[in-house]
């Protein structure tokens, strides 16, 4: 609380730079079909939340069939002041290569409600792979509906 007048803190103008394309939205009618075709679907969540032991804000527990966990709390390395930076370009790619990732596998990320998938999806950028991607819904939307199938257990393959 402020007892001075207000000042418009947000009157600077800050440059928009160009991202370039950062992957595709895909639907949630879409995902199954994708990793039957051969898509890579990552799940950034903490592993209790994707194995089904625990679920603190979504009506079921578990994962989208197929799916692999790569926790995205490991992209990044904390130093002794708790600052959080991402790792190395080079230790990022044998992250997401040791999770299944190639140049040619497509990939499609998903979290809990989205977020965290796009801190892979720029974890992936400064490894060098090609945008993926991204279940915006994510395990919210997909736990959601109650005729969609859904997994329990550790994921199917290697974990980064």
């Amino acid at each position: 609380l402020e007892t001075e007048e207000a000042h418009d803190r947000a009157a600077a103008t800050y440059p928009v730079v160009p991202f370039g394309a950062f992957g595709t939205i895909i639907a949630r009618d879409a995902i199954l079909s994708a990793v039957d075709a051969g898509a890579l679907l990552i799940d950034a969540r903490a592993p209790e939340r994707f194995e089904g032991t625990s679920e603190p804000m979504d009506p079921r527990a578990g994962h989208i069939p197929g799916a692999r966990n790569l926790p995205f709390a490991g992209n990044v390395i904390s130093d002794a002041a708790g600052i959080s930076r991402f790792l190395s370009p080079e230790t990022l790619r044998e992250r997401f290569v040791r999770a299944g990732v190639t140049s040619e596998s497509p990939v499609i990320l998903s979290c809990g409600s989205g977020v965290t998938a796009c801190h892979n999806a720029l974890a992936m950028h400064l490894a060098g792979f090609e945008a993926p991607a991204i279940y915006v819904g994510s395990w919210s939307d997909w736990s959601s509906q109650p005729h969609l199938p859904i997994e329990t257990g550790p994921s199917v393959g290697p974990r980064g």
